[in-house]
């Protein structure tokens, strides 16, 4: 058409008309044909204008009408929608199938909704999200800012601090370890690292083992270093659990007469005054002790243990719960010696196998893309950066760092280890899971003794917290069975929670595992609770599934 157009209108422009012999006049003529007038050019001109116009109008009349952009959302990441969400062109290679997260426009749009209150309503400068249904992705998104200097937004590859989440990684480690015949849970830890010294505990000789140090029960201290602080709150909480247990009781027996109105009013009266001399004074946080902070570099977890392995214990291994990062330092030096390779090393090969490719250990030195930057509120209220950090005296409890998509992986090879065994039977073709379905039923099980301080619900199990399955009236509030690990670290706040479908054996046939929900979400700003903000998004899929 260019060269139609060029040579139509190249006999009107040349000077003098000397082109007219030899453009389309002149061939015109040399066929015999009769002379064309002045007008043919301006003819012809208005005859393909005219044409050209009408297929363009039938163009725009085929066309999809253009949206309008919505207001823009300066908390919102430009890349907020998941990459399967994107329009693709035809022609393209990439064009996916339709995409799953479309099912779940309620539950997508519900849970962005409530993600953006709990920013606004604790500050947070960014937060991302990831949800899996059944194995699968079906949104990840990222809202405010991963760097605020800079107005970097979060989206969904963006890494940040995964804080303990750290434990149930190194969970899996010495798993394997237990599988394969090379760890012994049960036998105490100075089989594998003597360089931790015996204990004992009110001058008897007592046993640290590797499955009380999974699950926080062997006495060794917390940040908190102060044993008399500690066990007064203890004290104070196992009392006021007691107050409120006994009252609960008194209620629902319903009995009321004059003597048992009587004896309560001086049980409560003897209660409170007990609660009043027992409460302890204030108890720094976590975030107010010096050794969250610590600057120094180690260089393996044996030299680590230089921090507390002199201190003595807080309590008798085993007959109480207290909530330790340092046992998992301790743990990190039993997954060496146990293995024969180096921590970090033996923890780089299962993110292999899982596929969890940006999860790494916290290190200021290496370029980490899409690393986050960290912060906290002053005392003026003004948002700040974090101090600088060295975590290499915890990685196994909370020094790595992770993506929501790696952390949806690790949740879902979770999952299909659990459940895989139910399937068996009903499909022989299933690949086994990363671990064993007993072995994914050990950890999953709630120990005695053990809190789980994200949900009064649920009890800690093996570096898992667990919520299990109950149901006490008809018609009324049906607790559901989920496992979950929060995270709180300089700066920093996550979940990952999974909740298992309620599978029937008799519909096994058409499915495969993994069934149910997880549910990750990473925050770059510390003291950010979150565990019943994944709980709720989790319920909110769950049912656009069963829909």
């Amino acid at each position: 058409m260019y060269r139609l157009l060029s040579a139509v209108t190249a006999p009107a422009a040349a000077p003098g008309g000397l082109a007219s012999s030899c453009g389309r006049r002149g061939v015109h003529q040399r066929a015999g044909l009769p002379p064309l007038g002045h007008g043919w050019v301006g003819g012809l001109g208005l005859g393909l204008g005219l044409a050209l116009g009408v297929k363009l109008a039938g163009g725009l009349r085929g066309a999809a009408p253009a949206q309008s952009p919505a207001a823009p959302d300066p908390e919102a990441s430009p890349l907020a929608e998941p990459p399967q969400e994107q329009s693709l062109a035809p022609w393209s290679p990439q064009t996916p199938a339709l995409p799953r997260s479309r099912c779940f426009a309620r539950a997508i749009e519900s849970s962005r909704d409530l993600l953006h209150r709990i920013k606004d309503e604790v500050g947070a400068p960014g937060i991302v999200v990831g949800v899996s249904v059944d194995g699968k992705e079906v949104w990840s998104e990222g809202l405010g800012y991963a760097d605020v200097e800079n107005r970097v937004p979060c989206k969904p590859e963006t890494v940040m601090r995964i804080a303990s989440i750290s434990k149930s990684l190194t969970m899996v480690a010495l798993a394997k370890l237990w599988e394969a015949g090379k760890l012994d849970l049960d036998i105490p830890v100075q089989h594998y690292v003597p360089e931790f010294p015996e204990k004992e505990y009110e001058g008897e000789k007592v046993s640290v083992t590797t499955r009380l140090l999974i699950s926080h029960l062997s006495g060794i201290r917390h940040y908190e270093k102060d044993m008399k602080k500690v066990k007064e709150e203890k004290a104070y909480k196992a009392l006021k659990m007691m107050k409120e247990t006994v009252a609960f009781e008194q209620e629902k027996e319903g009995k009321s007469n004059e003597k048992n109105d009587f004896t309560k009013f001086k049980t409560e009266q003897e209660n409170e005054a007990k609660c009043r001399n027992s409460k302890p004074g204030k108890k720094k946080n976590d975030f107010e002790q010096g050794e969250l902070y610590l600057k120094e570099k180690f260089e393996n977890s044996i030299e680590s243990l230089k921090l507390f392995k002199n201190d003595p214990l807080f309590f008798k291994p085993g007959s109480q719960f207290l909530y330790s990062t340092f046992g998992y330092t301790l743990l990190a030096a039993i997954v060496e010696r146990a293995s024969g390779c180096k921590y970090l090393d033996y923890m780089q090969k299962i993110f292999h196998d899982l596929d969890m490719l940006t999860t790494v250990q916290e290190e200021n030195e290496p370029v980490i893309y899409n690393r986050a930057r960290f912060y906290v509120y002053n005392k003026k209220k003004r948002l700040v950066n974090t101090p600088y950090v060295d975590n290499s005296y915890k990685w196994a409890g909370g020094g790595f760092l992770s993506t929501v998509g790696d952390l949806l992986k690790f949740g879902n090879a979770m999952l299909y280890g659990y459940q895989v065994g139910l399937f068996k039977n009903s499909n022989e073709n299933l690949l086994p899971g990363y671990l064993k379905p007993e072995t994914m039923v050990m950890m999953w099980t709630p120990v005695p003794n053990t809190e789980m301080s994200w949900d009064k619900e649920g009890k800690y199990a093996m570096a898992w917290g667990v919520v299990e399955k109950k149901q006490t009236y008809g018609s009324c509030r049906k607790q559901r069975h989920y496992a979950s690990h929060t995270g709180g670290a300089v700066g920093a706040s996550s979940v990952l929670l999974v909740l298992p479908e309620e599978l029937d054996t008799e519909t096994l046939n058409n499915k495969v595992p993994p069934r149910g929900i997880i549910v990750s979400i990473i925050c770059n700003m510390q003291s950010v609770g979150l565990n019943s903000t994944a709980l709720k998004i989790a319920l909110e899929f769950d049912k656009d599934r069963l829909d």
